[in-house]
């Protein structure tokens, strides 16, 4: 037994190196710096070697709007993380030079790029990523690199051990402070603290981009935020439905409205909406 599963990882890393060695043949300014961090990819899963990787698959949704200069490094991060991988990228009517980068990878396996006709918005370009994942596990990976691919394989392993139906990375439990701006953490607060008042959930971070779920627990959903309220609306329908939740730490990047951040004032007052809105009923 312990013979096949080597040679099912043997197989995972060798499809890996392929998809990686195409995205990076295709997006040279990403090469030089995706190689120095292989190395701490493969050591930062050593330490929870025990979970057998081939015996699933995650689906990695990117959803992408004028990403253009961060989103060659992304995809190559996480093509680089030692698990059975999909890549789905759904770019949600970019008008820089997004577009042009994924035209180039339209054909690599193991990633499957989506150009939508208009710009809708975040949940928009979610549920249509959900139209086309067929992995075991889903995750939600932001285009602008706050978020690193590396906490990946931590954020997997409470649903792997079926200790969780639904795993939030949370910006907020660590031992690092991990977002400078005490606006962001505020509104963050409020915004979470509202959500559990509803959903009897104990969060920290119910804003994070990092949502992880088996594919069962998406089944029976049905999203309808466009923009930025599909995270009250997620944690709110699912908290409904009796599924269990974990949170796990994870690492931070802020950037501000200069670099691209998209979020704005009217996001909050929507977020406000949604949780009172889906915390009764869908």
């Amino acid at each position: 037994m312990s013979q096949i599963v080597t040679n099912q990882q043997t197989k995972l890393r060798e499809d890996n190196t392929e998809m990686l060695q195409q995205i990076l043949n295709r997006l040279v300014d990403t090469s030089s710096l995706v190689a120095a961090e292989l190395a701490e990819y493969s050591e930062t899963y050593a330490v929870n070697n025990q979970i057998d990787m081939t015996a699933y698959k995650l689906s990695v949704i990117i959803p992408v709007y004028n990403e253009e200069k961060t989103l060659g490094l992304v995809i190559s991060r996480v093509a680089a993380l030692p698990l059975n991988t999909e890549i789905v990228i759904v770019d949600d009517f970019s008008t820089d030079g997004t577009r042009e980068i994924l035209l180039k990878l339209v054909d690599v396996p193991g990633l499957k790029v989506i150009l939508k006709e208009k710009n809708e918005g975040k949940g928009a370009a979610l549920r249509t990523g959900l139209q086309h994942v067929t992995g075991d596990y889903i995750i939600v990976q932001d285009a602008d690199l706050e978020y690193n691919p590396r906490d990946i394989p931590g954020i997997l392993e409470p649903l792997l051990r079926d200790e969780a139906d639904v795993v939030y990375g949370s910006r907020f439990i660590g031992e690092e402070q991990q977002d400078e701006s005490w606006i962001h953490r505020m509104g963050n607060a409020v915004l979470t603290g509202a959500s559990n008042l509803l959903s009897g959930l104990k969060l920290t971070d119910m804003e994070t981009c990092y949502k992880a779920f088996s594919k069962q627990v998406l089944r029976d959903l049905t999203i309808e935020q466009n923009r930025f309220g599909i995270e009250p609306e997620l944690t709110a329908k699912l908290a409904r439905r009796g599924y269990r939740f974990a949170e796990v730490p994870i690492s931070y990047e802020s950037r501000g409205y200069d670099e691209g951040k998209k979020i704005g004032i009217r996001d909050l007052f929507n977020a406000i909406y949604c949780i009172g809105r889906y915390g009764v009923s869908d």
